[in-house]
């Protein structure tokens, strides 16, 4: 199905699973069900929440990243080079101290070498079943070493995180070229890593550690761009941001200027998705160096807590920021899906819904159609 040229609301990916869905996945791993009964519980599970997505007014559709144990294992359970089981952790801010490890984060111990389809099945249930646009959400080349470089492992096999991430960049590349030619309209890079250089902290980190950070952003823009150029003109593109997410919790903060000239102008995807929603993001003036053929979809909602956001607040936070991009090239979404991770932030699924639903009416207000 096309994808409309003007999308105004749409939800970054996850969506927090039912309780029958992670039941099933445990009775899965404890092999108390097959594949086929695990199959099937997902699949119940997507048929009723892309109605609940249709009945919140979003435009586009995704499964809720229902078949996939944290955002980024699509990837990870496809291509050989992973290490069986987590090996590092990550410094995540916020949060209440007690939540688990992140459970999907795995080193890379092996060159990376794709086995299967990254989201065919996804993409392929999501075709027959949603009546509207739905889009397809892929990890970032630059998510690979972020997550999967540890020294004394990644560099037997890697001279640097460069290398490594142009292999994954062509492994996304072929499933984009696929993906399209299978009808997919709508196609997604989730590259969070970037909010990195606008952390001074993390900055400093890299360099620690002795990676240039000049360099590896470079490295990080061109892998984009090899999966971005995979897509033909009539798949939409993009590319969402965010600082973490992952039980309510975050890994950088800073604002876009350090990185916005570069990486706005650079990238060649048609829609940028940004979180904004709260002050760790900074302000709206990095906009400024956004070229006219991309799309803003501004992240004001809160995927990290069940408050409300205030109607008339995130009205005005779109106001200010078309003083920087015009109104006709933004949207508005969450600034992250609501279970990155898999277990999902402290959020309810009423609350949950009641966020879209803002999303939803507060684009209806301001782009009517």
């Amino acid at each position: 199905m096309p994808v409309p040229t003007l999308i105004r609301s749409e939800q970054v990916g996850s969506l927090l699973r039912p309780a029958a869905l992670f039941t099933a996945a445990e009775q899965y791993d404890a092999g108390e069900l097959d594949l086929a009964g695990l199959r099937a519980a997902q699949d119940h599970a997507i048929i009723k929440v892309i109605e609940r997505q249709k009945n919140a007014g979003i435009d586009v559709l995704t499964d809720g990243e229902y078949r996939r144990t944290g955002f980024i294992t699509g990837f990870m359970d496809a291509v050989d080079g992973f290490a069986a089981k987590r090996v590092r952790v990550q410094d995540w801010r916020g949060g209440s101290g007690s939540q688990a490890a992140s459970p999907n984060i795995r080193a890379v111990e092996a060159r990376l070498h794709a086995r299967d389809r990254i989201a065919s099945g996804e993409a392929a249930f999501l075709r027959e079943h949603a009546d509207r646009p739905f889009k397809v959400t892929i990890p970032g080349p630059m998510l690979i070493p972020t997550i999967g470089w540890q020294d004394g492992v990644t560099d037997a096999v890697y001279s640097d995180r460069d290398e490594l991430i142009r292999d994954a960049a062509f492994i996304l590349a072929d499933e984009i070229r696929l993906l399209s030619e299978e009808g997919v309209r709508y196609i997604q890079i989730d590259s969070p890593s970037y909010t990195h250089w606008g952390d001074p902290a993390l900055v400093q980190k890299m360099r620690s550690t002795g990676v240039d950070p000049d360099q590896l952003l470079t490295s990080a823009i061109a892998g984009d761009n090899i999966a971005f150029d995979a897509a033909p003109p009539d798949v939409v593109t993009g590319v969402h941001l965010c600082r973490g997410n992952s039980m309510g919790r975050w890994l950088a903060e800073g604002g876009y200027e350090p990185l916005a000239e570069r990486l706005f102008t650079e990238l060649r995807c048609q829609r940028l998705l940004l979180e904004y929603d709260s002050e760790r993001a900074g302000g709206f003036e990095p906009l400024r160096f956004v070229p006219e053929n991309k799309i803003v979809v501004l992240g004001l909602i809160s995927s990290k807590t069940g408050l409300l956001e205030s109607r008339d607040d995130v009205l005005a936070r779109i106001d200010e920021a078309s003083k920087y991009v015009p109104v006709e090239r933004l949207a508005l979404s969450p600034q992250c899906g609501f279970a990155s991770s898999g277990k999902g932030n402290p959020i309810t699924e009423d609350d949950q819904w009641r966020k879209l639903e803002l999303v939803a009416s507060i684009a209806a207000q301001v782009w009517p159609s």
